[in-house]
C-alpha cells in the first residue's frame, strides 16, 4: 500500500486532510468525553502523541468550524458512538501549547512566552468587536501589543476564557500542551525559582479559581506537585505511567500495531518491532513508542534507535554526570537484563532529584527510559521493579552512559580504550585512562579522592563492552568480592577483572596497583570464571590519587 507516515505532524486536521497514517484513537476520545474530571493532567514521555492526541481533541470539541471538522471523524470509531457524537463542535476551545516556553535565561523565556500568549490572544481578536468593558478592551490591547508587565499575564488565560463564556454563552474547554516544558528548561538553565513563582500562579488563576473553564486538559512529561505549582487544586486527575485511568490513550497498543504490520504487508516484521519499541507497561497495558514504530515505517522497516535522536537525552546525561557508585552498578544490572527494585514517588522532582534515589529512577520511567514490570502498592506508597523496556532503550543507555566520558580534548575514543582493556594493550590503556581521568576528575568534584569514585568512572566505561562480555560490579566470586568482572559471552574468549585501589600519594601509586593484582589473585576472583568455562582472563590492578592513575596487568 502506499501510505504515508506523518513524521513531524501532530495537527490532527493536517493528518486527516493530507490523508496520512493514522491509528485511530476516537474511542479513548469518545470515553473521555463522558467521564472527564475537571481537570485532567496526563504525563506520558516525549513523542509519544500527546500532541497530537490534544489536536484531534481540539477539532472534535471547537465551536468554530464544528460543522467542516465534523467530517475529520469520518470512518473513525468515535463517529459510529451517537451520544460522543452530539458533543462534536459544540464547546469554544482555548488550544495552547508550551512547547516552545523555553530559554537560556529568565528573560528569554518571557520574550517567548508573551509572543505566544499574544498570538493566542491574536487569535480571538474578535472579542473587541463584542460590548466589553474599557479596562476588559485595555487588558486585552495590552496583551495583544505586548504591553504592561510579564507578572500581569498570569490570569491571563483566566481572563480570555471569561470573555469567550460571555461571546460564546458558554463555557469553554482548556487544553495545555506540554505545560511542564518552561519548568524544566528553568531547572536546567538556572531560573527555576522564578519559572515556579509565576507558573504557580499562571496555573491557578485558570484552573483553581476560574468559574469561566468547562473543562481542562493538560499534556506533560512530569507531574510537578512537590512545588505547589497546583496548590489546592482538588478537582484535578492524573493519569500517569504509574497511575493510569487511560492506558491506551498515548502509545500504540498490541492491537494497533498488529494491524499496522496488516496494512502494511509486513506481518512478518511483527517480532522485530516487538524486540525493539514493545516493552512499555502503563498499568498493565503493553505500550510501544509510536514515534519510534512510524518512523520504523517510515525507513522501510529498518530497526533503528529512532527515539533517542529526538530531544530531550540531557535528563538522563544530567543524571549520570552526578550519579554515584551504586546507581551505576545497578544500571549494569538494568544493561545487562536485569531489574531492579526501587520506591517510585512521583511528588518528588527536579530540586530533589540528585539527593533521592527513588526520585531518580521515577524521572527515568515518567520520562520513558524505564518501565515497570511490577508496582506494588503499600503503606508507603509505591515500590516497582524497573526493567530496561527493549533494545531501543538499552542502545540508549550505552549511548547515554559513553557520552558521560566524551570529550574533545581526548585522543582515544572509549570504545578504543575499551578494546584496548580487552585485548591486554596495556600501554593504550594507561595512556588512555590517563587522559579521561585528567579531563574529567573536575567534574566529579563531590567525589574527588574517593575510591567509591574511581570505581564508578571505570565501571562507566565498561557500558560499551555489554555487546560482547556481561559486566558484574562487586560481586562474590573466589574468597572475596571483585570490583568489576567482564565475562565474554563467546566461548573461547578472554575474561577480565578489574581492581581499584585509592594511593595515598603519587609514589604509592604503583604499590597500590600491584596490591591490586596480588588481591586478585589471592581470593581467587577467577573462580567464577572457571565456572562459567572461561580458563583465560586478564587480571588489571588500577591505583589512582587525585588525577593521576597508575596500571599493571597480568
Amino acid at each position: 500500500m502506499d501510505i504515508r507516515m506523518p513524521i513531524g505532524r501532530d495537527d490532527f486536521e493536517d493528518v486527516r486532510s493530507g490523508h496520512y497514517y493514522f491509528v485511530d484513537k476516537t474511542g479513548f476520545l469518545a470515553t473521555f468525553l463522558k467521564n472527564h474530571a475537571k481537570v485532567t493532567l496526563f504525563t506520558r514521555p516525549r513523542r509519544f502523541g500527546k500532541t497530537l492526541t490534544l489536536s484531534m481533541m481540539r477539532y472534535f470539541l471547537d465551536i468554530e468550524k464544528g460543522e467542516a471538522h465534523r467530517k475529520l471523524f469520518d470512518g473513525l470509531v468515535i463517529a459510529d458512538d451517537a451520544d460522543a457524537m452530539k458533543m462534536q463542535g459544540q464547546s469554544p476551545v482555548l488550544f495552547l501549547t508550551l512547547k516552545g516556553w523555553k530559554g537560556l535565561s529568565w528573560h528569554v523565556l518571557q520574550i517567548r512566552a508573551r509572543q505566544q500568549i499574544g498570538d493566542l490572544f491574536s487569535e480571538h481578536d474578535f472579542l473587541l468587536k463584542d460590548n466589553l468593558r474599557e479596562r476588559d478592551r485595555q487588558k486585552f490591547q495590552a496583551i495583544l501589543e505586548d504591553k504592561g508587565d510579564f507578572a500581569a499575564l498570569t490570569d491571563s488565560l483566566a481572563f480570555l476564557s471569561r470573555l469567550m463564556e460571555a461571546h460564546y454563552g458558554r463555557k469553554p474547554v482548556l487544553l495545555l500542551d506540554e505545560y511542564d516544558a518552561p519548568i524544566q528548561s528553568a531547572w536546567e538553565n538556572g531560573y527555576y525559582r522564578e519559572a515556579i513563582d509565576f507558573f504557580r500562579e499562571f496555573y491557578s488563576a485558570v484552573l483553581k479559581t476560574n468559574t469561566s473553564l468547562e473543562f481542562a486538559v493538560l499534556t506533560g512529561v512530569l507531574r510537578i506537585t512537590k512545588e505547589n505549582i497546583f496548590s489546592a487544586l482538588n478537582n484535578l486527575e492524573v493519569d500517569s505511567v504509574l497511575r493510569l485511568h487511560y492506558p491506551e490513550a498515548f502509545g500504540f497498543t498490541a492491537a494497533e500495531v498488529t494491524k499496522m504490520t496488516r496494512d502494511f504487508g509486513c506481518e512478518d516484521k511483527l517480532p522485530e518491532i516487538q524486540k525493539w519499541y514493545d516493552g512499555y507497561r502503563f498499568s498493565g497495558q503493553e505500550i510501544y513508542n509510536p514515534w519510534s514504530v512510524v518512523n520504523y515505517f517510515h525507513q522501510g522497516c529498518k530497526p533503528l534507535t529512532y527515539w533517542v535522536n529526538t530531544s530531550g537525552n540531557s535528563i538522563l546525561g544530567e543524571m549520570l554526570h552526578r550519579s554515584r557508585s551504586q546507581v551505576l552498578d545497578k544500571f549494569e544490572t538494568i544493561l545487562q537484563g536485569g531489574s531492579i527494585m526501587t520506591r517510585v514517588r512521583e511528588d518528588i522532582i527536579y530540586k530533589e532529584i540528585y539527593k533521592n534515589e527513588s526520585a531518580l529512577y521515577t524521572m527515568l520511567v515518567t520520562t520513558g527510559y524505564l518501565t515497570t514490570k511490577r508496582v506494588i502498592d503499600d503503606e508507603l506508597g509505591q515500590q516497582a521493579e524497573l526493567i530496561l523496556p527493549n533494545r531501543e532503550l538499552r542502545s540508549l543507555f550505552r549511548i547515554e552512559v559513553l557520552e558521560r566520558y566524551r570529550s574533545d580534548d581526548m585522543d582515544i575514543e572509549v570504545e578504543d580504550l575499551m578494546r584496548a582493556f580487552a585485548s591486554g594493550d596495556l600501554e593504550t590503556v594507561r595512556d588512555g585512562l590517563s587522559q579521561y581521568l585528567e579531563v574529567l576528575t573536575s567534574s566529579f568534584d563531590a567525589q574527588k579522592g574517593k575510591e567509591a569514585f574511581y570505581h564508578g568512572f571505570v565501571l562507566g566505561l565498561t557500558a560499551t563492552l555489554t555487546g560482547d562480555y556481561r559486566i558484574r560490579s562487586n560481586r562474590e566470586s573466589g574468597f572475596g568480592r571483585y570490583d568489576i568482572a567482564a565475562f565474554p559471552r563467546k566461548a573461547g574468549e578472554r575474561g577480565m577483572v578489574i581492581e581499584c585501589k585509592q594511593a595515598e600519594s603519587e609514589n604509592a601509586l604503583e604499590t597500590k596497583a600491584q596490591e591490586a593484582l596480588e588481591q586478585i589473585k589471592a581470593r581467587d576472583y577467577d573462580a567464577e570464571f572457571r565456572a562459567q568455562g572461561v580458563e583465560n582472563v586478564l587480571h588489571y590492578g588500577i591505583s589512582f590519587c587525585g588525577k593521576h592513575v597508575h596500571v599493571e596487568m597480568v
